[in-house]
C-alpha cells in the first residue's frame, strides 16, 4: 500500500483504549480523564475488520497501544484474531508493564511476537513521580518474564527528560550490557501533555551519542531508530528523535484511534472517520486507501515546536 509519495505503508498502530493505569506526567492530566460512553469506543470485532481491510491493503504489522491495552478484558481475543490474519507476519504490543508479567504466557499462546515496554527510570521514587502510581517491581517482572518465555525482541521505551532520567542514561546502557534488550531513547515530543514540558525538560537524543563515544552503530531494520551496540553487549540502544532529526520520508506506518478514526500523521490535525463504513467492507477499503495515498509528507516539530494534532497522546496510542 503506497502513498502518493511512494512510502510502502505496512504497519499498523491500534490504540484499543485512551484509559491508563498510570498518569504519567509527559502524556496524562494528573487528574485522569473524562471516560468516554462504551459506544464512543471501537469494540475488538470493529477493530479486527479494520485491521482485516488494511491486511488486504498491504498492512503485514500490527501493534496493539493504549493508553493502556493490557486493562481491557479479552485482548488475547483480538490478539489471536490478527495474528490468524493470512497477510499479518508480525503482532506486538506497547505497555507500561504494570499488568504484563501474570499476562504475558496467555499473550504469546494467543499469537503476540513481541513487546514494548515503556519505563522512564529504574528508581523506585522517580517511577512514582513520573508515573504518578504504580510499582516499578511489577516492571521489573514483567521484563524478567519476557526474557524467560521467548517473547522477544524485548524493547524498552525511554523518553529522554532532562533534569529528570538523563543522569540514569547510563544506567540504561548498562541494561543493554547484560541483557538481550533494546533500550530505546525517545525524543520528548511537544504533544498533548506533554507540550507543557517541552521547553524545560526536551533534549536531543544525539547527546547520548557524544556521552558514550564508544557505543557504535549496527545495522538494522527499524524505520525510525538509529540502533548501536555498546562492545561485548547482549543488547542495543536505538536513538529515536522525531524532533530533532524527524524520520517522515521512511514513515511506514498509520493509526487507527479507539474512536474509530484512522490517522495517516501521528502530528497531523487530520482525521477520517471510519465508523460510518465499518460494515461495509468495499467502502471501508477505499476510505483507508484514499486515507494512505494522502498521507502527510511530513511533520514540523523541529521548527514549530508544537503538534498539530487536536488529540492527546493517550487518545492517539504510543
Amino acid at each position: 500500500m503506497f502513498d502518493k509519495r511512494g512510502r510502502n505503508i505496512d504497519y499498523l498502530r491500534v490504540s484499543l483504549t485512551d484509559r491508563c493505569n498510570l498518569r504519567c506526567i509527559y502524556c496524562m492530566p494528573e487528574a485522569g480523564i473524562c471516560k468516554k460512553m462504551h459506544e464512543d469506543i471501537i469494540r475488538f470485532e470493529e477493530a479486527e475488520k479494520v485491521i482485516s481491510a488494511c491486511s488486504s491493503l498491504g498492512v503485514r504489522k500490527v501493534r496493539f497501544t493504549g493508553g493502556e491495552p493490557l486493562i481491557l478484558k479479552g485482548i488475547e481475543s483480538i490478539i489471536n484474531h490478527t495474528a490468524s490474519m493470512q497477510n499479518i507476519r508480525d503482532v506486538s504490543i506497547t505497555t507500561n508493564g504494570i499488568l504484563l508479567e501474570d499476562m504475558a504466557e496467555d499473550l504469546k499462546k494467543a499469537g503476540l511476537n513481541r513487546v514494548n515496554i515503556s519505563l522512564d527510570t529504574l528508581k523506585a521514587d522517580k517511577f512514582k513521580f513520573v508515573t504518578r502510581l504504580g510499582d516499578i517491581n511489577k516492571v521489573f517482572g514483567a521484563i524478567e518474564k519476557c526474557l524467560s518465555i521467548g517473547l522477544t525482541p524485548l524493547k524498552i521505551n525511554t523518553v529522554l527528560m532532562k533534569g529528570i532520567n538523563d543522569d540514569e542514561i547510563e544506567d540504561f546502557i548498562k541494561l543493554t550490557v547484560n541483557y538481550p534488550v533494546q533500550v530505546r531513547f525517545i525524543e520528548l515530543m511537544p504533544i498533548g501533555e506533554g507540550q507543557k514540558y517541552f521547553d524545560k525538560y526536551s533534549m536531543k537524543v544525539e547527546e547520548i551519542i557524544e556521552r558514550f563515544p564508544e557505543l557504535f552503530p549496527v545495522k538494522d531494520d527499524s524505520k525510525v531508530a538509529s540502533v548501536y551496540k555498546m562492545p561485548g553487549s547482549k543488547g542495543s540502544v536505538g536513538i529515536i528523535s522525531p524532533v530533532s532529526c524527524k524520520f517522515c520520508s521512511d514513515c511506514n506506518r498509520i493509526r487507527l484511534t479507539s474512536t474509530g478514526t484512522v490517522k495517516p500523521c501521528l502530528h497531523s490535525a487530520e482525521e477520517i472517520d471510519l465508523m460510518p463504513y465499518i460494515n461495509n467492507e468495499q467502502k471501508l477499503i477505499e476510505i483507508i486507501r484514499h486515507a494512505v495515498y494522502n498521507k502527510p509528507a511530513e511533520h514540523h516539530l523541529e521548527t514549530e515546536k508544537k503538534s498539530n494534532t487536536n488529540r492527546m497522546m493517550y487518545q492517539i496510542g504510543g
